[in-house]
Formats: structure tokens, C-alpha cells, sequence
């Protein structure tokens, strides 16, 4: 679990390297305001699926063209699989000293978690031991991911509805893979499994380390006999866990347990993230995180 400790000792580090050097610089001098972005992400191994948030750049730079945008990824194992093959990522403590060794004053980074839970609390706690630094940034302003408010799983039961498969039958299941998590942000994948229901009971949510579960997609679909289903993931890109725990051939991926039930599955590889509905949401904080710079 990542700790406020690792926090605290990052960027006290990280100020002793940046900030040293500002102390004597440009004493007495006012700086002229240099806005930016940056975009966090947990980050993925699989070279295909890096396409997705080539597309979150794509349409943050569209829609942000006076500010620059920056990268970090989260999760440190991801990071270190990708420098093992020449890629490197900046994590956000170290992404965020580099802008503000690069003159940054005024930063939004935008979280392109699904949930509000551990890895965004983590950022969190980055964010606020970057804002108000002396000879540091200004302000470091965070937007909310995916879902984080009610209106946001309002707008996400919509933006699955218009994403549907459009070979999909209406007797056919189509079953979101979400992440799931044992915080207690795992509320909002039941939150939007309510939302679903009522606009189509057979768009079911399930999730691979929290509620709801595969049995209880499982059950859901032999209550309604279902005989045909399509696995989409409900993450941001379609990683690992897409390709084998729910698309895999292993005997205890999704679509093979599934199998056994006697329901055929169609997976489609696509992550929110390539979905146009569910990025404008993520752009959407982001625009509120940019207003909310001084």
C-alpha cells in the first residue's frame, strides 16, 4: 500500500535537488505565471493499449492548446517494466519537480483513474505537498477521475449505453470488467450497476477485486437466461488484466469461466479511454481543475 510517508520523503528529496539551486536565483524578482498539465495514469505494459491515452493527449492538447502537457504514470512496477525495454516515465512527485524546475507556477494535473480510490489519494497527497511550495509552484490544482460524483455515474451509464456493441442483440449480456478495490471507493461500481439497471438490465458491472463480483455477473446472467455475452473492460486501457483475465484462454479468465456456463463470449478490447463519452468526462474535471488556477 502506498504510504503518506513515501510521500514526505520523495519530495523532501526532490526539493533538495530543485529547489537548492533556486535559492539564489532571481532573489527579489517576481516570476511571470506559467500555466501547465499533467496527466497521471497507472500506466500499461501492453504496446497496444498505450493507444488509448495517446488519445486522452491527443484530445487534452485540442482542447488546452495555450498549455502544455506532461506525463506520469503511478505505478511503479509499470515504470520499471518500461525502462527494462528503453521507455522511461516520470512518476507524478518527479513529474511535477520537473516542471517546476522547468518554471512552471501553475500546474493542473488531471487523474485518469476511474475511481476516487488508494492510487488518487495517493496523488492527492502529492499534489498538496507540491502547491504553495516556497520558490517552488504557486498552485497545483487536481481534477477527479472518471467517477467521483453522482452526475458523473449518471454521465457514465450514458456514455456505456451509446458504446454498446452495435452487433450486440437485446437478449445478449454485455459485461463491464472493472478493476474493483477493497477502498471504500468500490461503491461506485454497484452505483453504476444501479444506474445501468434501469436502463438496461442486461449491462451488468463486475469486477475483479471487489463488488460486484464475476458470480454475481454469473448469477445475473442465468437469472435471465442468457445465452450470449460481451466482455468489455471498464478501465482506462486495455491492459493486462483485459487481455488475460478476461479475454484469456486460462481456465480461470472471464470469458472461459463463462464457457463453462454455457455462455458465448465476445470480448471487444477497446478502454474507456478510446471511447470519446468517457474522455470528455476526464477532460471535463480537467477543465475545472484548470479554471481553479489562480
Amino acid at each position: 500500500m502506498f504510504k503518506a510517508s513515501h510521500v514526505c520523503g520523495l519530495v523532501l528529496v526532490i526539493l533538495l535537488m530543485f529547489l537548492g539551486a533556486q535559492a539564489f536565483a532571481g532573489h527579489g524578482a517576481e516570476r511571470a505565471a506559467k500555466k501547465g498539465i499533467l496527466l497521471v495514469a497507472f500506466g500499461t505494459t501492453v504496446p497496444e493499449a498505450r493507444a488509448a491515452l495517446d488519445n486522452i493527449d491527443t484530445k487534452a492538447k485540442a482542447r488546452f492548446p495555450g498549455l502544455e502537457v506532461r506525463w506520469a504514470y503511478s505505478s511503479r512496477i509499470v515504470r520499471q517494466k518500461l525502462a527494462g525495454q528503453g521507455l522511461h516515465f516520470d512518476s507524478p512527485a518527479m513529474a511535477l519537480a520537473r516542471m517546476m524546475d522547468d518554471g512552471f507556477t501553475h500546474v493542473a494535473v488531471q487523474s485518469l483513474q476511474t475511481i476516487p480510490g488508494e492510487e488518487f489519494h495517493a496523488l492527492q497527497r502529492t499534489v498538496e505537498a507540491f502547491s504553495g511550495l516556497p520558490k517552488g509552484m504557486e498552485q497545483v490544482t487536481l481534477g477527479l477521475p472518471l467517477l467521483a460524483e453522482p452526475a458523473d455515474v449518471e454521465a457514465c451509464a450514458k456514455a456505456v449505453m451509446a458504446s454498446l456493441p452495435p452487433d450486440r442483440n437485446k437478449n445478449e449480456a454485455v459485461i463491464l470488467m472493472g478493476h474493483g478495490t477493497h477502498h471504500p471507493a468500490n461503491i461506485y461500481y454497484p452505483g453504476l450497476q444501479y444506474s445501468l439497471g434501469r436502463l438496461d438490465p442486461l449491462v451488468l458491472v463486475g469486477t475483479v477485486e471487489g463488488a460486484p463480483s464475476l458470480d454475481d455477473v454469473r448469477a445475473a446472467l442465468k437469472a435471465h437466461k442468457v445465452r450470449k455475452a460481451w466482455l468489455q473492460p471498464f478501465m482506462a486501457v486495455s491492459g493486462d488484466h483485459a487481455v488475460n483475465d478476461m479475454a484469456g484462454d486460462g481456465e480461470d479468465s472471464w470469458k472461459s469461466v463463462l464457457a463453462a456456463d454455457g455462455v458465448t463470449c465476445v470480448p471487444v478490447l477497446r478502454g474507456t479511454a478510446e471511447i470519446p463519452a468517457f474522455v470528455d468526462i476526464w477532460l471535463d474535471h480537467l477543465q475545472a481543475a484548470v479554471e481553479r488556477l489562480n
